[in-house]
């Protein structure tokens, strides 16, 4: 299991890039939509292969039958850096191993991009949204590689929870960029970026 890219959700897609260029000083790329899930994006190609994507509830899509990804339907107030995403080389495999419930692996797809992403029922990842959803990339380039460099590099991501050594042992990741912190829910992450160091929340 590795760090693929960070999402930060917003009521509205303008919401969530506004909120993402602000605090980073860096403008964020084009993006798309996803037909299943109703929402749409933009993204940010950062250093050391993982991306950043702002997302929210796509308006012009009718409501749906079934709860959204990233837990986007209970999404109230200002944006928020809400969930981080680690790609497998096998879900089913990792899914097996896990001793929480990460969901199902769906099937999805954005213009020429294939992939699988573990979700919940309900949305709501374990962890009060602080384990990671999994996804496993099923094309030979992913978004990371082929995005516009940035110049902004992840240094820390803190991920807080109350149980934190419980969520840590659960993970199971080995990235010295992530670390858990016992403490109120929530995610916070540093960057060096081409105007200094910025935090993102």
């Amino acid at each position: 299991m590795t760090l693929d890219h960070l999402a930060v959700a917003g009521e509205t897609l303008e919401a969530a890039v506004a909120h993402v260029e602000d605090m980073l000083g860096v403008k964020m790329g084009p993006g798309g939509e996803h037909a299943h899930f109703g929402t749409h994006n933009q993204l940010m190609g950062l250093a050391g292969g993982i991306y950043l994507e702002a997302i929210a509830a796509n308006p012009a899509v009718a409501p749906l039958r079934y709860p959204r990804w990233f837990d986007l339907d209970r999404l109230k107030g200002a944006p928020r850096l809400g969930n981080w995403i680690c790609r497998s080389d096998d879900l089913d495999v990792e899914l097996v191993r896990l001793d929480v419930d990460a969901g199902k692996a769906i099937r999805l797809a954005r213009g020429d991009l294939r992939w699988r992403m573990a979700v919940p029922d309900s949305g709501v990842l374990p962890f009060d949204n602080r384990f990671p959803a999994l996804i496993q990339w099923d094309v030979a380039v992913t978004p990371a590689e082929i995005l516009k460099p940035s110049g902004v590099i992840l240094t820390r991501l803190e991920v807080a929870h109350p149980e934190a050594a419980d969520l840590e042992k659960s993970v199971g990741i080995i990235d010295p960029r992530v670390v858990f912190v016992t403490g109120a829910s929530g995610l916070q992450a540093t960057f060096d970026t081409p105007h200094g160091v910025r935090v993102l929340r």
